[in-house]
């Protein structure tokens, strides 16, 4: 098994060498404050190369490696049955399926040696596992490129809501899938179906976790709450409930990683009432580190084995790409053949592959490049079989371990322990937020204690949102507002709004940044924490009701009087 290699000073060594640097653009905060009026406010919209640091998303802002970059001059690019197809088709059965048994045939593509190990597979038929190929592909379908997570989840929640509303003609379906963690496009798919979403976050998620810990234990505050699962379960009737969801690591839920042990028990309470287990796998090599590094009994196991472990626990998955396939662009969809999910939702008249490879091809382009170039696919290859890779994920998770205690340090809110790809910063800890039906008299205490001023903040006022807004203007650093404004408690009931987490996200793209920017990153946010008197509240002036508002609606900054700096 690989092992992270330490030098005496106890800390890993590096993992890579930069070749090509970017430099950055100066501009002034008068500036960027121009640029955020003519943009409304929203920070997708703004220009990237008006900013210092990006922590706006981790998905496909990653800096590739130099085997992808080779990898992607022996693509193939033709529209059908390219060569790349095949490569990605046994790679993911490398990557989810064979552990320390890979046999890694994309290297063979690339250096084009067609030998009897290669030759075969391209008219092989194989059936079983997450990848059906050759004719069983063909008439039993379960694996799915396309060109990112969002359209892979297109592709589910469209099919099973087709599938259930014709086995169920003229009822009014109440669907509702419980999950550890929705994320924002999930989550707005699921809706758009139909199908009611509910968070069943770990119920000791808001605990504190002691800095000194951080490195040396882990909560997994990712995990979804067992009990509140089986209730919702007999509650809803397993008849209205498609699949339970987990998503390793939880995106919504500070990127907490879920255990070897949670993902277990939730498979067994789903095949108690004879349910199918999906996984949102985008991180999920992120979270097999997590258990190699700090559940018991994983310590001496491959990342390739524990991840063979935990996708033997799904019926299904998909995949954003963008994210632990190091690859910037790519999607996948992929289910178990003759699993519990394609017996759910398969007819004899009617295979649910079919269904979704109709979708695919309609939506996304010819099976074998679902909307992909032949150069992505090659590089996701790759990028999918580096993503194991023992060093490379210590030398990832220390640059989140770092920022968050880096922040912690500037007295700044942040969600411990770190979790993967981001550091969480605590919005309604950070201005003192009030929330409706949960008592804020302890946090009151502690700010006296300290000797600071309570501001007593309304969770609807997007303070959140004002953080990320005032963070590009005054710094030039852009992060991604991730609660009670992208998550629409001003659009939720009172039942609904419990699920949402008030959170700022900067998530660290992989490859990319130096400590230089970490440090920066903390010395601002701990500046903005002294001064967040001076934080605007957010007003949604255009598109309040848009799903995925956050992407594409126009904001208006309220500042209070006398309080804003320059």
């Amino acid at each position: 098994m690989e092992k992270a290699v330490s030098v005496p000073l106890g800390c890993p060594i590096p993992f890579f060498t930069n070749l090509v640097v970017r430099p950055c653009h100066i501009t002034t905060p008068q500036e960027r404050e121009e640029v955020l009026k003519r943009t409304e406010n929203n920070p997708f919209a703004f220009p990237a190369s008006m900013l210092l640091v990006d922590y706006l998303s981790d998905s496909g802002s990653t800096a590739m490696i130099d085997l992808q970059w080779a990898a992607m001059f022996r693509a193939d690019e033709s529209y059908g049955r390219n060569h790349g197809y095949y490569a990605l088709q046994d790679t993911v059965r490398d990557t989810f399926e064979r552990g320390d048994n890979q046999k890694r045939l994309i290297n063979k593509v690339i250096i084009d040696e067609p030998n009897e190990t290669w030759k075969p597979n391209y008219d092989a038929d194989i059936e079983g596992g997450f990848v059906n190929q050759g004719q069983r592909q063909l008439e039993r379908p379960n694996f799915f490129i396309t060109p990112q997570g969002r359209c892979a989840e297109n592709i589910l929640y469209l099919t099973i809501r087709q599938i259930l509303d014709k086995k169920n003609p003229g009822k009014q379906l109440k669907l509702t899938i419980p999950s550890n963690g929705w994320f924002d496009t999930t989550e707005a798919h699921a809706r758009s179906n139909g199908i009611h979403p509910v968070n069943l976050f770990a119920p000791y998620f808001s605990e504190p976790f002691p800095i000194e810990e951080v490195g040396k234990s882990n909560p997994f505050k990712g995990n979804i709450d067992l009990v509140r699962l089986e209730e919702l379960i007999v509650k809803e009737g397993p008849e209205n409930i498609p699949f339970v969801l987990m998503t390793i690591t939880n995106n919504t839920g500070a990127g907490q990683p879920v255990s070897m042990e949670n993902i277990k028990a939730a498979h067994a309470i789903a095949r108690k009432y004879d349910l199918p287990v999906w996984f949102d796998a985008a991180r999920y090599a992120e979270n097999a580190f997590f258990i190699h590094k700090y559940e018991k009994g994983y310590s001496e196991k491959s990342i390739a084995e524990i991840t063979k472990e935990m996708f033997s626990y799904c019926d299904g998955f998909t995949m954003s790409c963008k994210k632990d396939g190091l690859s910037n662009m790519g999607g996948i969809l992929s289910f178990r053949d003759k699993g519990k999910f394609w017996e759910k939702y398969s007819t004899p008249e009617s295979d649910v592959g079919i269904l979704m490879k109709e979708k695919q091809i309609l939506l996304y382009g010819n099976d074998s490049y679902g909307g992909m170039s032949g150069r992505d696919i090659m590089a996701l290859c790759v990028g999918l079989l580096q993503a194991q890779s023992l060093q490379y994920l210590e030398t990832r998770l220390n640059q989140i371990q770092s920022l968050c205690v880096k922040l912690h340090a500037e007295h700044v809110p942040v969600v411990l322990p770190p979790g993967g790809h981001a550091a969480f910063i605590d919005v309604n800890e950070f201005f003192d937020i009030t929330v409706p039906g949960i008592d804020s008299s302890a946090r009151q205490e502690k700010a006296k204690k300290e000797g600071r001023k309570w501001l007593g903040r309304d969770i609807a006022d997007f303070h959140g949102q004002g953080l990320v807004v005032e963070l590009i203007r005054r710094f030039g650093i852009r992060g991604c507002e991730l609660g009670a404004y992208a998550f629409e408690w001003d659009n939720k009931n009172e039942a609904d709004r419990k699920g949402v987490v008030n959170l700022v996200r900067l998530a660290v793209p992989r490859n990319v940044l130096s400590e230089d920017h970490i440090t920066f990153t903390a010395k601002a946010i701990g500046q903005m924490y002294k001064d967040r008197e001076s934080v605007p509240r957010c007003r949604v002036v255009r598109g309040q009701h848009l799903r995925l508002r956050h992407f594409q609606c126009g904001l208006e900054a309220i500042y209070e009087e006398g309080k804003r700096l320059e």
